[in-house]
C-alpha cells in the first residue's frame, strides 16, 4: 500500500503504502552524461493496475507509483539524508502546531494553469475532511489538520491539532491536484491534471498508461527540470502480473525497468544489467479483529503466530537474501532507526498452538503480485498452521482484490500486506483508530491500549527525541500478536537501456535514457 515518506508508497514492494523517501545502491554500466540520450520512450513494468487513477483516493503501490509521473508533492526528502527539499515549495517552517510553506515562482499544471498557494490548501483541506475517506488523511495529513493561503505572499499556512514530529515527511508523499482535478474529482478516475514532469495521455486498464513529458518544467525534486540530458519523451507503465515474463523483457530490452523480488533476481544480476537496490518491508502479516471473524479473538491471533516460524518464513519470501523485519517503518532514510519486534514476537510454540487452531478455518490473503518467493512463503505458512490444526484457505489474488477486500468486503482473516513509509506515525492511523465503517483506515479493526498510549507520549515529543517512545509502542503490538511485520529485504529495481532512482518510490525526472 508506500504509505510514506511512503510512503508508500512501497513503495517497490507488492504493498498497500508506499512511501516517499527512501536511497538506493546503483550499479550502472552507463558513463556519465556524453552517454545519455534524450527522447525515446520509457516502458516502465508495474506488476498490477493502479485502478481508479485519483491520486488521493487509494493508499496502493501502483498508484502511488503512478502518481509520481504526472503530480508533485509540496517538498521531497534527501533520499541519503533525510533532509527535507524543494518541490513545489522552496521554503518551509515549522514553528509548534504551525507549518508555513512558500511556493515557488511559474509553477504551472498540465492545463497550462498558474498553480496556486489556494489550490495547495484546498489539497490539503479535502484530504483533512473525513468525509472524503482519503486514506491519507492521518498518514501524510495530521488528522485535524486545516490550510489557509495567501496568493499574494505565495504562502499556504497548516495550522496542526497538536504536535506532529515528522509533518514535513508526510507533505512529501502528498500529491498536489489542480483546479479542475479538484472541481470535477470524478475526472480523476482516468485522466491526471497536476503539476507534474509528465501528463497522461493514454490510459488502457489491465495493460498500459503512456505519459507526455511537460516542456518548461523546473520545480521537481531539490529543482530537478525535464530538460535535463537523457530524459525520455514517453513514458509508458505497462502492466506485467509475472516476474518471470517481466525479467525476459527486460532482457530482451522490451521493457526499460522493473522490480524484482523473487528468485528472477538472480540471471539479472548475472546479466550486469543497471540495478538499484532499496531497503523494504515485503513481509507483514495482518489478523481482522473485526467481529465475526475467528481472529476476532486474541487466543487465536496469538496461536496463528506461535504455529510460525518467522526466521524461516522470512527466508523464504525473500529468496534468501532478506531477513527478519526489524521496525514496522523500514525505509531508508529511517527517521526511527532500531528493533521493535525481535525481541517482541512470541516464540513458536505449535503445541501451544494446537490447543486453539484445532477446527478452526480461516481465509489467508497475499499479492499475487508480489512475486514467486512470496507465493513460496505462503505456501509455507499454510503448512504451518495446518500442521497446528487449523483450515486455511490461502488465495493469491491481484492488488485490486486485495485492496477490495481489506477496505470493502472483509472477506479475510489472515492478510499479507506490507505497509512501507520511514516514520511511524504515518502508520498510526492503520494499527489504531477508527475502523472502515467509522471513516477510518484501521481496517483490520486493532485496538491497543498500550500501543494508543505510547503512540500519545510519543507525538508530543520532537522529532527523533521520541524514537524510543514509538518503537516501544510498536513492540507492544507485535508481544500482543495483534500484527507481525516478519521480513525485510533490499528489493532491486532492474533497468536496460536506461538509469534511474528509485529510492522507495519511482522518480521519473531521475530517468537517463542511455545509448
Amino acid at each position: 500500500m508506500k504509505v510514506a515518506a511512503s510512503a508508500l508508497g512501497l513503495c517497490i514492494t507488492a504493498a498497500l503504502l508506499a512511501a516517499c523517501g527512501g536511497s538506493s545502491d546503483g550499479s550502472s554500466g552507463g558513463g556519465g552524461d556524453s552517454e545519455y540520450v534524450s527522447g525515446g520512450t520509457f516502458t516502465l513494468s508495474m506488476a498490477g493496475d493502479p485502478g481508479k487513477l485519483d491520486p488521493q483516493s487509494s493508499a496502493s503501490t501502483q498508484l502511488f507509483t503512478v502518481n509520481q509521473i504526472a503530480y508533485d508533492n509540496l517538498v521531497s526528502v534527501d533520499g541519503k539524508t533525510g533532509e527535507i527539499e524543494s518541490q513545489l515549495a522552496t521554503d518551509w517552517k515549522v514553528d509548534g502546531t504551525t507549518v508555513t510553506l512558500t511556493l515557488g515562482s511559474g509553477i504551472t499544471c498540465s492545463d497550462g494553469a498558474d498553480f496556486t498557494a489556494t489550490m495547495a490548501a484546498d489539497n490539503i483541506n479535502y484530504v483533512a475532511d473525513v468525509k472524503n475517506k482519503s486514506p491519507y488523511l492521518g498518514t501524510f495529513i495530521p488528522a485535524g489538520a486545516t490550510a489557509k493561503a495567501d496568493d499574494t505572499a505565495g504562502t499556504v499556512t497548516i495550522t496542526l491539532a497538536s504536535p506532529a514530529p515528522f509533518v514535513l515527511n508526510g507533505l512529501a508523499s502528498l500529491p498536489m491536484v489542480c483546479a479542475q482535478g479538484m472541481d470535477d474529482r470524478k475526472s480523476l478516475a482516468n485522466t491526471t491534471d497536476g503539476t507534474g514532469p509528465y501528463e497522461l495521455t493514454e490510459a488502457v486498464p489491465g495493460d498500459h498508461y503512456s505519459y507526455q513529458i511537460r516542456d518548461g518544467y523546473t520545480w521537481g525534486p531539490d529543482g530537478a527540470t525535464t530538460a535535463t540530458q537523457g530524459m525520455p519523451d514517453t513514458i509508458v507503465v505497462k502492466i506485467v502480473q509475472n516476474e518471470g515474463t517481466a525479467a525476459n523483457l527486460l532482457l530482451s530490452g522490451d521493457i526499460n525497468a522493473v522490480t524484482i523480488q523473487g528468485p528472477d533476481a538472480k540471471r539479472l544480476d548475472a546479466a550486469k544489467l543497471f540495478s538499484t537496490s532499496t531497503p523494504a518491508m515485503v513481509g507483514e502479516q495482518w489478523y481482522n479483529h473485526n467481529s465475526g471473524h475467528e481472529t476476532s479473538d486474541a487466543a487465536v491471533r496469538m496461536a496463528l503466530t506461535q504455529a510460525i516460524d518467522f526466521k524461516e518464513l522470512a527466508s523464504v519470501a525473500t529468496a534468501g537474501a532478506g531477513g527478519p523485519a526489524t521496525t514496522f517503518a523500514a525505509i531508508e532514510p529511517v527517521s526511527c532507526p532500531g528493533d521493535s519486534i525481535s525481541g517482541s514476537l512470541p516464540a513458536q510454540d505449535v503445541d501451544a498452538a494446537k490447543s486453539v487452531l484445532a477446527g478452526k478455518k480461516l481465509t489467508f490473503l497475499y499479492s499475487s503480485a508480489a512475486g514467486s518467493a512470496v507465493s513460496a512463503a505462503a505456501e509455507l505458512a499454510v503448512q504451518e498452521w495446518e500442521a497446528a490444526g487449523a483450515t486455511v484457505t490461502a488465495k493469491g489474488v491481484d492488488e485490486t482484490a486485495l485492496q477490495g477486500a481489506i477496505f470493502g468486503t472483509g472477506d479475510w482473516d489472515i492478510a499479507w500486506v506490507p505497509l512501507n513509509v520511514n516514520s511511524p506515525d504515518q502508520l498510526v492511523p492503520f494499527l489504531s483508530g477508527p475502523g472502515l465503517a467509522d471513516g477510518g483506515t484501521n481496517f483490520s479493526g486493532i485496538d491497543n491500549k498500550d500501543y494508543t498510549d505510547g503512540v500519545t507520549q510519543a507525538s508530543s515529543m520532537n522529532g527523533t527525541d521520541g524514537c524510543d517512545t514509538w518503537l516501544d509502542a510498536e513492540s507492544k503490538l507485535v508481544a500482543a500478536a495483534d500484527i507481525v511485520p516478519f521480513a525485510n529485504s533490499a528489493v532491486k529495481t532492474y533497468g536496460n537501456g536506461a538509469e534511474f532512482e528509485y529510492p522507495g518510490t519511482f522518480m521519473p525526472t531521475s530517468i537517463r535514457m542511455t545509448k
